[in-house]
């Protein structure tokens, strides 16, 4: 589905606002207590959940609609090679399927209906939908109808571009994440790292500190090791989202889930 910036900005305020409260109801019952830090943490989870929500499924949208611009420009040349003018062979080629992007081919056969130069139309559309690829096609269209000519010769050649490019993208996703696996696994190391340090070196099986000048008690080494994991959890899915799709914004699902794991596994063995 697509998700307008409108929408993000009120979920995410949402989130904030909502996130505070729960953040003020601790404060007010559990301050003082190890369980403050609970409600700290599911705060801030409470925020990043509808966030990585809409801009996973925005960006799942974004990605339907640039592996669908292929098979619209095949079929736009194909309708010229019969004589059609760009913009009836545009009109012709958008009564295919072509998933999310079928919505926004027939918004643009509307307002060409209602009488919107089609140039208009096409800006239009690179705005709604603003994908790179989108954006770079867009003027390529817009060019090659003032320039005239057999314009069919020029979307066979775009169509077969955009494919290549796509492709492109394909492979280096798929080189990524091995890297990605690679932060994965140094995160897990870095928290049986803790708690067998936690285990072996200060504490003994009855929880009693095991070196007798201890510069902080169990509890607020505890604490420590617990602010750690989260703050590693979180910069470590960021680089993830940064390396394997190119946005730290879609890496927010990578620290999501290492946070919740590094919460776990300290909640557990801690």
């Amino acid at each position: 589905m697509k998700v307008s910036m409108r929408l993000k900005y009120a979920v995410t305020f949402t989130s904030i606002f909502s996130a505070m409260a729960f953040i003020l109801l601790g404060l007010s019952t559990t301050w003082g207590s190890r369980f403050f830090e609970d409600f700290v943490f599911f705060a801030f989870i409470s925020i990043i959940i509808p966030v990585v929500t809409l801009h996973h499924l925005d960006s799942q949208w974004r990605k339907a609609i640039d592996e669908h611009l292929p098979e619209l420009f095949r079929n736009i040349a194909q309708a010229q090679e019969t004589g059609m003018s760009l913009p009836k062979a545009f009109e012709e080629a958008a009564k295919g399927d072509y998933g999310p992007l079928t919505t926004e081919l027939k918004k643009i056969n509307t307002q060409i209906s209602w009488s919107m130069p089609f140039e208009e139309a096409l800006l239009a559309f690179a705005r709604r939908v603003n994908t790179l690829l989108v954006q770079r096609t867009v003027p390529l269209m817009i060019e090659a109808l003032r320039s005239g000519g057999r314009i069919e010769q020029i979307f066979d050649p775009m169509g077969k571009f955009i494919q290549a490019t796509l492709m492109l993208r394909k492979e280096r996703m798929a080189k990524t994440r091995p890297y990605i696996a690679i932060i994965y696994i140094s995160y897990f190391v870095f928290i049986l790292t803790i708690v067998l340090l936690f285990k072996a070196f200060f504490v003994d099986i009855t929880g009693a500190p095991i070196l007798e000048v201890a510069i902080m008690s169990p509890e607020e080494l505890k604490r420590s090791l617990f602010h750690m994991a989260i703050i590693q959890g979180f910069f470590s899915g960021l680089i993830a989202g940064k390396i394997g799709e190119d946005s730290a914004l879609l890496g927010l699902k990578h620290s999501l889930v290492m946070m919740l794991c590094g919460y776990l596994a300290l909640k557990i063995f801690l």
